[in-house]
């Protein structure tokens, strides 16, 4: 099967047969990659607008807007009596039937999510929030396990696989008051960074359809840019939560490992593995952490996060106070020390184009008052050349699939014989079942490839220690988001490596467009530093605010 032989109408079969009736859809004008810096959408449809209120004592408010809405904003609406969670639920789903032919970011709609919101509603109406998410539509990648919902991996071979038990981190979304919206496409099993599968096609960048969205977590970055839920989760071996935030002008934290748990997310590598938010704002993406950090018993790594995460308390209007969400500050980068990690800044093509935009941020940061340091040729680059995730890939897939049971395929070689997976895919299976896993703890390689690991987490330190560093950054990514079909433009040995080659957390924040479409830099720090690091996010975001939707994706029923 090529790898883009999938068109997307046959790819969104689940997705469609639950939403055919919610809203027609509506001709979109495409006009190439057109986010820009001062795009200002005018939404006309009355779900996605409400009335502006007088307020006796600041005068009229800002009408509610459902596009690029933050989870405080919801919040706030809700408790004005302004919005419901069912009327956010229904307006989602609107956007996913009008857009998401043209995207193809949803795999499957959760049929329950409208009934999940009415009985939030009468929670609040009756007790008021049920937690610091409550009523807050997201969307997760389909790799995290769902007890109601099919988990796929973006696979034809796992379609219709209902897994026993949700996720440890869907438990804590749902336990929090958050409404499981929908399951977003993947690179199938997470293999590559172009968001294609068997089941799910090829996702397109909203701010060009042209283009890849990243990858892996594709259709969740696309789900996010496009305002078809409120925020989004991902997952990150090599850079798949950092590559599509970067690409859809979002924000993207990988934590550290250890911070989240792994447990109920289809494997790739135990070593590089983590989940982590995709959204529209750092202060999302810190109320998100704020819910699903924490220490898991079925995810040992969890163990080490045990005193490393801000104590979050819930108040009594259901939100939290003291956790990750207090750490944001917008003077947060005065008097940081920033390291410049410069031998990234690429002077070939587009890469130059890319660095001059993040040589412009770095300018901003010491606007802000940060101490920029310049680092050239670090210790530690070229990176190692490892294939962790690829020793590690048959034996952390097998133990997954063996907990599904049913007609489901319990191994990865099972996966193979279904012939139900994109070529490059399949061939990356193969390779995999090719490593003797039984005996990974001999294997020479294996050995020098955590050694190699270890060495480079050292000289990070080391570098870090040296200068007096708070944080280091550098381009997301170094290219522009290349065409589908196209061979990959990022080269081998790319900065965003640098957070799963040591385990240290890393978050990447819009950081302009070149030729209109989005560039990102990224903030990377020791272990357990995510407190700093969405402080000196969240003080750029604020400075800068170079997020912009896509504008062919406004709102809804908006004259094209």
């Amino acid at each position: 099967m090529s790898d883009y032989s999938q068109s997307d109408t046959a790819a969104t079969e689940n997705r469609r047969t639950f939403l055919a009736g919610i809203a027609g859809a509506v001709p979109i004008a495409l006009a190439g990659c057109s986010g820009s810096e001062n795009q200002s959408p005018t939404p006309t449809s009355t779900m996605e607008t409400q009335t502006a209120t007088e307020s006796p004592d600041t005068g009229p408010q800002e009408p509610f807007t459902v596009e690029e809405a933050t989870i405080g904003e919801i919040h706030t609406a809700m408790s004005a009596g302004e919005l419901t969670a069912r009327d956010l639920v229904e307006t989602y789903e609107s956007r996913i039937e009008q857009y998401d032919s043209d995207i193809n970011s949803i795999i499957t709609v959760n049929p329950d999510a409208q009934s999940r919101a009415t009985e939030l509603d009468e929670t609040l109406d009756q007790d008021g929030f049920a937690g610091p998410l409550h009523g807050i539509p997201v969307v997760l990648k389909d790799n995290y396990d769902t007890k109601d919902l099919q988990t796929t991996a973006g696979s034809k071979a796992l379609e219709g696989s209902v897994p026993p038990n949700d996720a440890f981190v869907v438990e804590q979304l749902r336990e929090a008051g958050a409404i499981i919206l929908a399951k977003a496409n993947m690179h199938e099993f997470a293999y590559a960074t172009t968001t294609v599968s068997s089941l799910g096609g090829q996702t397109h960048n909203p701010y060009d359809l042209d283009l890849v969205p990243g990858g892996s977590s594709g259709g969740s970055a696309a789900a996010a840019a496009a305002n078809l839920g409120a925020v989004t989760l991902g997952t990150d071996t090599g850079s798949s939560i950092r590559d599509p935030a970067t690409y859809c002008n979002l924000v993207g934290l990988r934590p550290t490992v250890g911070l989240t748990s792994r447990d109920g997310i289809v494997p790739m590598s135990e070593t590089q593995d983590v989940g982590g938010p995709i959204t529209r704002t750092v202060s999302d993406t810190a109320r998100l952490l704020d819910v699903i950090a924490g220490y898991d018993p079925s995810d040992p790594a969890t163990a080490q996060s045990v005193g490393q995460i801000p104590t979050a308390e819930q108040t009594g209007d259901g939100e939290l106070s003291g956790g990750y969400t207090d750490q944001l500050n917008e003077d947060a980068l005065a008097n940081a020390r920033i390291g410049v990690l410069r031998e990234f800044f690429y002077q070939d093509g587009d890469s130059a184009l890319v660095s001059e935009k993040i040589d412009t941020a770095v300018s901003d940061l010491e606007a802000q008052g940060a101490d920029v340091v310049t680092l050239e040729d670090t210790e530690f680059t070229p990176f190692p050349s490892t294939r962790i995730w690829e020793l590690e890939w048959e034996r952390d897939l097998d133990e997954y699939l063996a907990t599904l049971g049913g007609d489901t395929p319990s191994s990865t070689e099972e996966v193979i014989e279904t012939g139900q997976v994109i070529d490059s895919v399949e061939g990356g299976l193969r390779s995999a079942t090719d490593v003797d896993t039984e005996s990974l703890e001999d294997n020479k390689e294996y050995l020098d490839d955590l050694y190699q690991m270890e060495k480079m987490r050292q000289q990070v330190l080391t570098l870090m220690a040296d200068h007096e560093l708070d944080a280091l950054v550098y381009p997301s990514r170094t290219y522009p988001a290349e065409e589908i079909g196209a061979s990959p433009t990022e080269p081998a040995g790319s900065p965003d490596s640098l957070a799963p080659l040591t385990g240290f957390p890393a978050i990447t924040v819009p950081a302009g467009f070149v030729d209109n479409c989005p560039v990102g830099i990224e903030f990377l720090g020791r272990a357990f530093s995510e407190p700093s690091l969405l402080g000196f996010a969240y003080a750029y975001e604020q400075a800068t605010e170079h997020r912009t939707p896509p504008s062919q994706f406004s709102s809804l029923n908006a004259s094209e």
